[in-house]
């Protein structure tokens, strides 16, 4: 297996430097966020997080009247994955008693089977959402677990997890295995094998180590199962991946029972294996993880970092310069962002944290409402900006709930101390703290930028006395000609795509400065053109009312990957607007004309805050038509 073989190489090449990474919120509140991007994370948490009504999204567990096989038990777990650590993040006692009183609430529904849930018994663990609803319900009761150290929370956890070993499991009352339950050929349903292993990690029970092996044994094994490992092994793409073992729907329909693209749970599957890996060390599940996520980079990602079409993938890379039906789902969209978090921990890779990084710039920032409060489903790239759904006749919907998870991400990874170094995988404004392992001493750092408006960071230390302690930093793939200097003192050796390591005694007041250098490039696709500046995707956008935004670029005016000198930033035309750049570009068909052939001038703006009014009359545009003659294809 060529591929199996390329991708333990690379896990061999990079687990040293990820080894002391640890997949948890226990860093948060060290990262402070200031400037633009500190003030979404404080307006979503104050206006979205602290804004949930508990008593609204716990109020389904309390009745057990779903037919439908909807998802309303989903979101209360949700909120939780976000909810623990931003109030860890912010101290809010506010927020630490709503997050009490939903658990109050929930652990008054749970029946003697240790059942939490809104089905009616007949249809549970069948049809429908009920065991993605419960893993759900697990990782919110461990997310309060690991908040408060409750006892009761993690036996109430218990009890859900061993309910569903007793239905579904080995031998289980329901005759049935958990992948044969659910939809997308047990994507879903199997997805609850992360909070199965949180669980074991806890409480170090064997039976739920016993029951994760089970559940990727039914990931692996059944030819018209997931087929996780082995589709991946071979590199088969994840479009790519029905047809083997299975007979896929061609119906086209929302919810398919056995098709296997759906992206959001098959990531969320992939997930879990990771977390079985860490504790078995068994390499195959590491390796289809890595080979999985090369494949999405390659064929599916955007240039906003986002990906799917109707939540499926569908060879999106090759596709985003033309319209497609419900693009880059934010659940999606987190879930991505999530997966290359566990990556880049798990293996110590930067271009792991490069993506997340783009997904982070793009794709999310521009899904979440200016106030915070919302997240809208999907996310054009060329369009309108609007609100999200309405789920299952409730005032909420799966990508709302989910958002917040996806700022967790950016935060988490922005700063870590581990047992050989301090790294900095991202550059905003912030203040930033850890613990010298050998020492116990404070490590600390003082970070001032407006990185990606400028490709300039600034960073000082406000450590002391700890020693000789190296400082990584990460170096972002596409950065042109990036340079590092030390108390004004140049270094050489910074390298694109690579972390660069300041091995020095840190004292009061040392500054380091980076440069990253930023220019815009230009992407082709067909007879396409986009344009990028750094990790962030440019538009032009109505607010801008510079002219016709599919007036096409003139037949070999611009080439894949060129360079474009003639872009300059500006000042921004409104405070809703993060950034904007005016160009001169050759574009207008009208050529045979002498004032037609001038250059014209046209502004572009981030992608994150292209069409931030959120209505129709706000439109923004990402590709543009270049022209082409009689003898072009």
């Amino acid at each position: 297996m060529k591929i199996l073989a390329m991708t333990m190489a690379a896990m061999a090449a990079t687990a040293a430097c990820g080894a002391d990474y640890v997949d948890s919120c226990d860093n948060i509140g060290t990262v402070k966020l200031k400037g633009y991007i500190g003030k979404r994370l404080d307006m979503m948490i104050d206006k979205h997080v602290c804004g949930t009504d508990i008593d609204y999204i716990t109020a389904v567990f309390q009745e057990k009247t779903e037919t439908k096989g909807w998802w309303q038990t989903e979101f209360w777990g949700k909120f939780m994955h976000s909810a623990v650590p931003y109030q860890k993040y912010t101290g809010d006692a506010a927020l630490k008693a709503k997050i009490d009183h939903g658990i109050d609430v929930l652990l008054s529904t749970q029946e003697p089977s240790g059942y939490i849930g809104n089905y009616p018994d007949e249809l549970r663990c069948g049809e429908g959402w009920d065991v993605w609803g419960m893993k759900y319900t697990m990782m919110g009761l461990m997310h309060y677990y690991d908040l408060t150290g409750s006892e009761k929370a993690l036996a109430a956890c218990r009890r859900v997890c061993d309910y569903v070993i007793a239905e579904l499991g080995p031998g289980g009352r329901r005759g049935r295995e958990l992948w044969q339950t659910g939809n997308w050929s047990g994507f879903a349903s199997s997805s609850i094998l992360e909070p199965v292993m949180w669980l074991y990690r806890r409480t170090k029970d064997g039976k739920y180590l016993d029951f994760a092996k089970f559940l990727v044994k039914g990931m692996e094994e059944p030819a018209e199962g997931p087929r996780l490992i082995d589709l991946a092994l071979k590199g088969i793409s994840v479009a790519d991946r029905n047809g083997h073992g299975n007979s896929p729907e061609t119906n086209g329909g929302y919810v398919m029972k056995h098709n296997r693209w759906k992206a959001y749970e098959m990531m969320s599957c992939y997930q879990g294996m990771l977390e079985l890996y860490e504790v078995t060390g068994r390499k195959e599940l590491l390796a289809a993880a890595i080979a999985t996520g090369e494949d999405i980079v390659k064929e599916e990602i955007n240039l906003a970092g986002g990906c799917a079409s109707s939540e499926a993938w569908f060879h999106g890379a090759r596709k985003q310069h033309v319209a497609h039906e419900h693009p880059q789902e934010t659940c999606v969209t987190t879930t991505w962002m999530r997966f290359c978090e566990k990556l880049l921990a798990l293996t110590g890779d930067p271009k792991w944290a490069d993506e997340l990084e783009r997904t982070f710039y793009n794709a999310y920032l521009a899904a979440m409402h200016p106030s915070g409060a919302e997240f809208e489903a999907y996310t054009p790239l060329s369009g309108s900006r609007w609100h999200g759904m309405h789920h299952c006749f409730m005032h909420t919907d799966c990508c709302t709930s989910n958002g917040p998870r996806g700022f967790l991400c950016f935060l988490k990874e922005f700063f870590r101390v581990m047992a050989d170094c301090a790294v900095f995988n991202y550059y905003s404004s912030a203040v930033v703290s850890g613990v010298h392992p050998g020492t116990g001493k404070k490590i600390a750092f003082d970070m001032y930028s407006i990185y990606p408006r400028q490709d300039y960071v600034r960073i000082v230390s406000h450590t002391e006395g700890v020693g000789a302690f190296p400082l990584k930093l990460r170096i972002p793939g596409w950065a042109a000609a990036p340079s590092v200097k030390l108390n004004g003192q140049a270094i050489e050796g910074v390298k694109a795509g690579a972390y660069f390591t300041l091995a020095h005694e840190w004292k009061l007041g040392d500054i380091v400065e980076i440069r990253f250098g930023m220019p815009v490039v230009a992407h082709r696709i067909d007879n396409w053109v986009a344009f990028t500046r750094g990790p962030v995707l440019l538009a032009r956008d109505s607010r801008f009312a510079d002219g016709d935004m599919m007036e096409p670029y003139r037949r070999g005016s611009v080439a894949d990957g060129q360079k474009m000198s003639s872009f300059s930033p500006v000042r921004t035309p409104s405070d809703d607007i993060w950034m904007a750049f005016s160009a001169v570009l050759p574009i207008g068909s009208h050529t045979d004309n002498p004032e037609a052939r001038n250059e014209s001038q046209v502004y572009f703006c981030d992608f994150a805050t292209a069409g931030s009014e959120w209505k129709r009359g706000n439109y923004y545009r990402t590709w543009f038509p270049v022209l082409i003659g009689p003898a072009d294809k």
